[in-house]
């Protein structure tokens, strides 16, 4: 056997696999963020009363979101984290459903969306969720504030509830760890939390959270699928409840503020607010 032969190709091995690593290392938030570059309208164009408003993140960065008011008495104030993709208008249903139920909402862009500065990262993004949660605490009157996180803000959420413990925390297609849904996603690919450079470790910090929880899952979600979800929920504290939304995939509309989803959120939340009670 030729020696260094077997030599050289090991390190031929070794570099290639150093390339790729490297390659992975560069490009992965460029596959977990999709930041949306259209104009974002105003928010009393497509929400009653809603309120175009800014506030400012601890590293300087000023963000944009929209401030919509309950109709009718408010029960509680409810901060969105949206997921990885859009911007808040494509929240704007939702919004107008919890407002007809009594809460005011607020909806907002991380960096790099809707029109923000910056680029978006998982210290970016909880940064940004805790401006906007002292921002909504300053205008809510002194109502409970819950929150929502959807897929990726639900990782958002769970941080920032562990954190700030909210009257509710509502997650909807939440998962374990970006590496669990990432080995599920790409098999191929050597996805390990050491290799990552955002790692949204939700299944570490929800046993951390002192907050009742609702976790909203999909039966046909192929992005997030169900168990991730569940396991989540089992690893959370009680008060807890799960929800299967039949027949839904990720991005469907009955997911994201169908009439079953907005009901279970409103009862949930109402029901923290008005009297603590024990979800059924």
């Amino acid at each position: 056997m030729d020696l260094s032969r077997v030599a050289v190709g090991a390190g031929v091995l070794a570099l290639a696999v150093m390339a790729l690593l490297a390659v992975l290392w560069s490009a992965q938030r460029g596959l977990l963020y999709f930041p949306d570059g259209r104009p974002v309208p105003r928010a009393s164009s497509l929400l009653a009363g809603g309120e175009d408003v800014t506030f400012l993140t601890e590293d300087g960065l000023r963000l944009g979101g929209w401030l919509v008011p309950s109709q009718g008495p408010t029960i509680a104030a409810v901060l969105v984290c949206n997921g990885n993709a859009g911007n808040r208008s494509d929240r704007a249903p939702l919004a107008a459903a919890l407002a007809r139920a009594g809460f005011a909402v607020l909806l907002f862009d991380y960096r790099g969306y809707g029109g923000n500065a910056g680029d978006p990262t998982e210290e970016g993004l909880l940064r940004d969720a805790r401006a906007a949660e002292t921002y909504l605490r300053t205008r809510a009157g002194g109502a409970p504030v819950a929150y929502i996180g959807e897929s990726l803000g639900a990782a958002v959420a769970v941080t920032l509830a562990s954190e700030r413990p909210p009257t509710a925390l509502v997650l909807r297609s939440p998962f374990t760890s970006l590496a669990d849904i990432g080995a599920h996603h790409y098999p191929y690919l050597p996805v390990h939390p050491a290799l990552l450079r955002d790692t949204y470790r939700s299944i570490e910090r929800i046993g951390a959270v002192r907050a009742p929880v609702l976790v909203i899952a999909a039966e046909h979600d192929r992005i997030v699928p169900p168990a991730f979800s569940r396991r989540l929920h089992d690893a959370a504290a009680e008060p807890k409840r799960y929800v299967l939304v039949p027949g839904a995939d990720h991005n469907d509309r009955a997911l994201l503020s169908g009439e079953t989803v907005v009901a279970e959120m409103v009862r949930f939340i109402r029901d923290r607010a008005v009297g603590g009670r024990r979800p059924a």
